[in-house]
């Protein structure tokens, strides 16, 4: 698998050295920005098994709960190999972490205690927020077609 990623960053940092800019503070789209970060290579690996880079580099808008690599280490890795040779499945996990349509900020999230965002259920508590099983981390980076927010553990829809 890092070998997979390993040419994945690399043909990232390429295009991003080589893409003209118009403005040097452009914003970077979600996957620029979650594979810029670094905290987010299985993630970056996972979109690109499941064929959805294109599609979270889209127009958007997007809010993306985007798991951490300690998230993902979270799964066995003969359970997280299987996903990955999954792509139906994997697509169907990895979906279940995107709400399109929306860049629905932090102060928009914390109004949203007891709804259900994809399935799981958002708690607010001493200004804490989860979503499902998984605890927001850093909220509101702000991308140029929609927003991240970060989380601890990988969403597994049923």
């Amino acid at each position: 698998m890092k070998s997979i990623f390993g040419a994945f960053a690399l043909a990232a940092v390429v295009l991003l050295a080589t893409s003209p800019r118009s403005n040097a503070e452009e914003k970077k789209d979600i996957v620029d920005t979650a594979v810029a970060a670094g905290s987010f290579k299985t993630l970056a690996v996972a979109l690109k098994e499941a064929e959805l880079i294109e599609t979270v580099k889209g127009k958007g808008p997007f809010t993306v709960f985007a798991p951490t690599d300690e998230a993902f280490a979270k799964i066995p890795a003969d359970t997280l190999k299987a996903v990955l040779a999954d792509k139906e499945k994997l697509k169907k996990i990895l979906l279940a972490h995107v709400v399109v349509g929306k860049s629905v900020m932090a102060k928009d999230v914390v109004k949203m205690d007891g709804k259900k965002v994809n399935g799981f259920e958002i708690k607010v508590a001493d200004g804490k927020v989860t979503l499902g099983s998984a605890k927001v981390l850093k909220t509101d980076i702000s991308t140029s077609n929609g927003v991240i927010h970060v989380i601890d553990t990988v969403l597994i829809p049923d």
